[in-house]
């Protein structure tokens, strides 16, 4: 039996695009570029040598992406640093973080994830990604079938001091009556609690067939909610803390439990298929969404990868 092919993202540099090397020439390339196209076709793209920087990013990144959305009910702790432009995900450098498609437990997702390296790590701090087809193909029969029914995603979001993310902090903004028009229309559910905490429950697919190809693709984020993805901190806590007051947890769409065997053996396999994209300043990647999941490996020393979503 023949092993899957090795996918890669497409790296496209001056020479390849034919055009001089820069944030003009790039933006040259764009300009006679079918963008879709090209990002259906490959899954994820790296542009590389153009020497991109802050100042030329928006200019880049406007073409890229057409409609920048901000990072409303993202659950990642992430810094806001330009127009909707975020830090990746703030997570100790040594850890690692699993693959996932952005916002997959959200009503509404981004479809298309821009990424720039700013200020590149020592050792280590690649962003895998992975092939979502290839992803769900190999999990074993027994997970994809448990998972058939989607997934509940549950959410206490304290009001500026607890664990987890606040709810101001998760929608960007204070006003209690924007979060509810927001929710009101994002197809969860939810209430306020006592102390100002912030109750929300989503039921959301485990699975996606992309919008262009049709292809069945690995969607969604059960292990990065549920306490056995998230290490021995967020399992202990599991312990004593009640289920329904944990900062977030992930159950089947019927409020069963996902067995932590379950959960470890999509996050491995997940890790397990995924190829690195190892930084070099100025770097950008474009990455569908849909079609590929993304995460982060350890590093030393600092790094800085700029995140935007369209």
């Amino acid at each position: 039996m023949n092993a899957d092919p090795v996918w890669h993202p497409r790296v496209v540099d001056p020479a390849l695009a034919g055009v001089p090397a820069g944030p003009d020439g790039l933006l040259e390339f764009l300009g006679g570029t079918d963008i879709g196209a090209l990002l259906v076709a490959e899954k994820a793209v790296i542009f590389r040598g153009f020497g991109v920087s802050v100042d030329s990013y928006d200019r880049v990144a406007d073409v890229l992406l057409p409609d920048r959305l901000a990072y409303v009910h993202g659950n990642s702790p992430r810094t806001k640093v330009g127009r909707n432009v975020y830090t990746s995900t703030e997570y100790p450098a040594e850890f690692e973080i699993s693959m996932h498609n952005e916002m997959s437990y959200a009503h509404m997702w981004p479809s298309r994830i821009l990424f720039h390296c700013a200020i590149a790590p020592a050792t280590g701090g690649a962003t895998p990604v992975v092939d979502g087809e290839l992803w769900l193909r190999s999990l074993d029969a027994e997970v994809r079938d448990a998972f058939a029914g989607g997934v509940r995603y549950t959410q206490n979001l304290h009001g500026g001091v607890g664990l987890g993310k606040s709810w101001q902090a998760t929608f960007e903004t204070g006003d209690r009556a924007a979060v509810e028009e927001f929710l009101s229309g994002a197809d969860a559910d939810w209430k306020w609690r006592a102390d100002d905490v912030l109750w929300v429950s989503q039921l959301r697919q485990s699975t996606l067939r992309h919008p262009v190809t049709g292809v069945e693709v690995w969607f969604n984020q059960a292990d990065q909610w549920h306490p056995a993805g998230l290490g021995e901190d967020a399992l202990a806590l599991a312990d004593v803390v009640p289920e329904d007051e944990l900062p977030q947890n992930a159950t089947f769409a019927d409020g069963a439990p996902i067995p932590a065997d379950y959960i470890r053996h999509v996050q491995e396999t997940g890790m397990r298929l995924a190829v690195n994209c190892d930084w070099q300043v100025g770097d950008l990647m474009l990455v569908d969404n849909v079609a590929a999941g993304h995460g982060r490996r350890p590093y030393t020393g600092k790094r800085r990868i700029l995140v935007a979503m369209s």
